[in-house]
């Protein structure tokens, strides 16, 4: 048998322990190919702008009013250093050219409101002020209450909020209890008052009123002081004992007797329009404040005990805009 030389056997052991490790390389490469992460493909979607319903999901955490009230910090107010100015608005946050005050105004008027086509200024709605029961077709009637007054607001925490955080809070539009469109005698006559000092003289809104309170309180996490959370705290229980509060963003804060809105066009009244009077000593039943025909205009109905008669006119005897006739209580 021949004797290999060394150099012989080097030359078969080279050769294979470079495919040893050719093909550990190889492997270890696969491995590495089966361990890194795949590339996804990726779209890109819009986010859609959420819409206010009226009533929130199923399992969307709806709380009991008292529920949450229990949860608002008690304390005593802190007055000092509040001016108006330190809660900057009207803001067009959005920069649509609306500012905070036009938004409202377009999102609550119960028929499509109209702007002026040179700059977003609403000149004509349908509005019903929920605090006192009376309909406007003039923006200039109403004022935009900041349901938690700013003054309230301050005392209550926001004196320690930064400069935008109160500019949001005063130009809150992602949930319309914030914000409210009503009479500018109502916004004025309750000021700067909490529950305990002003509520609304209609008994229908009284329960919408305090749970608005309650959420707008809760939502921007500021306290209320003893009388407040007291008298808010009786309210509920005594007169809204099983209402409940919808999450943040997913209620609109209906209001409690809301007038229906016809789906076409009012008719304009006319003199020739027949008005036929329901038999003497009857009146028929109606629905407080909802629109009526031009027909109907002089009738009268009953709801609860109360007479009301179909006009065309503000319940400052003024004329409404033609064909806004509704069911006002007879004075």
């Amino acid at each position: 048998m021949a004797v290999r030389t060394k150099t012989q056997r080097a030359l078969v052991v080279f050769p294979a322990i470079a495919m040893v490790v050719s093909l550990g390389c190889v492997s270890a490469s696969q491995a590495q190919n089966n361990n890194a992460p795949t590339a996804k493909k990726t779209t890109t979607t819009l986010k859609r702008k959420t819409t206010s319903t009226t009533k929130a999901p199923k399992g969307a955490g709806v709380q009991s009013a008292l529920t949450v009230l229990g949860a608002i910090k008690i304390e005593k107010e802190r007055p000092q250093g509040y001016k108006r100015d330190l809660f900057k608005h009207w803001t067009d946050d959005d920069g649509d050219s609306c500012n905070t005050r036009e938004e409202v105004l377009i999102a609550e008027s119960r028929t499509p409101a109209q702007v002026d086509a040179y700059g977003c200024k609403v000149v004509a709605g349908d509005w019903f002020s929920d605090y006192d029961g009376v309909l406007h077709t003039d923006p200039s009637d109403l004022d935009i209450d900041h349901f938690v007054p700013l003054k309230e607001a301050w005392d209550s925490g926001a004196w320690a909020w930064s400069p935008s955080q109160r500019q949001r809070f005063a130009n809150d539009l992602s949930d319309p209890r914030a914000l409210i469109a009503v009479t500018a005698g109502a916004n004025r006559s309750k000021g700067d008052k909490d529950p305990s000092n002003w509520l609304p003289r209609r008994n229908e809104a009284l329960c919408t009123y305090v749970t608005s309170w309650v959420a707008v309180k809760s939502r921007w996490k500021l306290s209320m002081d003893q009388s407040e959370w007291g008298r808010v705290k009786n309210i509920l229980t005594n007169n809204c004992p099983s209402v409940t509060i919808a999450p943040w963003g997913t209620a609109a804060a209906a209001a409690s007797s809301p007038v229906p809105v016809d789906s076409v066009a009012p008719s304009t009244p006319s003199s020739s329009s027949p008005s036929i009077a329901p038999p003497a000593g009857e009146l028929r039943a109606v629905k407080p404040h909802a629109r009526c025909k031009g027909a109907e205009v002089g009738q009268r109905g009953q709801s609860d005990g109360v007479t009301y008669e179909c006009v065309n006119r503000k319940k400052d005897g003024t004329p409404a805009a033609p064909g806004y006739n509704y069911w006002q209580p007879v004075q």
